[in-house]
């Protein structure tokens, strides 16, 4: 296995060769693709034809995987695509039809083309993620991460000192509020007791690397024990601070390619493409994380 760095002006992003998702992996190739992903936050595997057998196989390599959203009723199991350990990160529906423009599920999913950090609205946020492109955009489509550890580093040692006893609330109810989904118009009281905001501190640290990351999202709605409109504000100058160019690598999507990323050091979105007439099938799956950063 060998690998090289894509060229970008701070190098956070790998291309690794001599790895084939569909085949076991030996116990070195595993260390040596979980230092990488520490080390770099976004790996490229190309050619990687799997199914999703071997992808949830694959992905087990690297830890149990978190189940696929199952809060809502917006997606009946009856109406999946994928057993619920996939993620179904495409356009379409069980008849593998794209959504139509008002289709309640489409409108959640754009919240994917908003910078955010895969569920860190649970209470135990998750790790990798890993993304299968099975069938890919012809135009647009790109999924753009920004590595969050630039952010912090680009802070002054005032704000870093500030920023670290700071604690964020998240939910998805902010994220998809953005996008005028407003929960309590669409879901049950039970459901929405599932999207009570959670606490995740603004500062992670990795400890294989010991390097220190701003932790944020579109999940996150509020600075803890802070005004709304203070709390907006200062978000929005970390957000501000953490996506500029220089911080940021577009993925331009290849079928079969496979990128994983470290949700504890970059945030990422989804870029435009043509929902309506194109198919864009990617499948996601995501590691479990195994402890609570703050108590709730």
């Amino acid at each position: 296995m060998n690998f090289k760095v894509l060229k970008s002006k701070i190098d956070f992003t790998a291309e690794v060769f001599g790895i084939d998702a569909r085949q076991n992996i030996s116990h070195e190739q595993k260390i040596q693709l979980t230092k990488l992903i520490n080390e770099y936050a976004v790996i490229i595997l190309k050619n990687q034809k799997i199914n999703d057998d071997e992808q949830i196989k694959f992905s087990e390599n690297f830890g149990f995987i978190e189940p696929a959203g199952t809060n809502t009723e917006l997606t009946k199991i009856t109406d999946r695509r994928l057993s619920l350990k996939m993620n179904d990160v495409s356009n379409l529906d069980k008849n593998n039809k794209p959504l139509t423009k008002s289709n309640q599920n489409r409108i959640f999913a754009l919240g994917n083309r908003l910078w955010h950090t895969d569920a860190s609205f649970k209470k135990i946020p998750v790790t990798f993620s890993i993304l299968s492109g099975r069938k890919v955009s012809s135009k647009g489509g790109e999924t753009e991460f920004c590595d969050m550890r630039c952010g912090y580093k680009a802070l002054s040692n005032k704000m870093k000192n500030k920023v670290e006893s700071l604690i964020g609330e998240h939910s998805l109810q902010y994220s998809r509020g953005k996008l005028g989904f407003i929960m309590k118009d669409v879901l049950t009281n039970k459901e929405l007791k599932k999207f009570k905001p959670v606490l995740q501190p603004l500062v992670r640290k990795n400890y294989v690397t010991d390097r220190k990351s701003l932790y944020l999202s579109a999940h996150l709605g509020l600075i803890k024990d802070w005004e709304l409109a203070d709390s907006i504000l200062f978000i929005n100058d970390l957000m501000e601070i953490c996506t500029r160019p220089d911080y940021i690598y577009s993925h331009k999507w290849e079928e079969n390619d496979l990128v994983i990323w470290d949700n504890t050091q970059v945030m990422h979105r989804g870029r435009y493409f043509n929902d309506q007439k194109e198919i864009r099938d990617v499948r996601r799956t995501t590691i479990a994380g195994t402890e609570m950063l703050i108590d709730q």
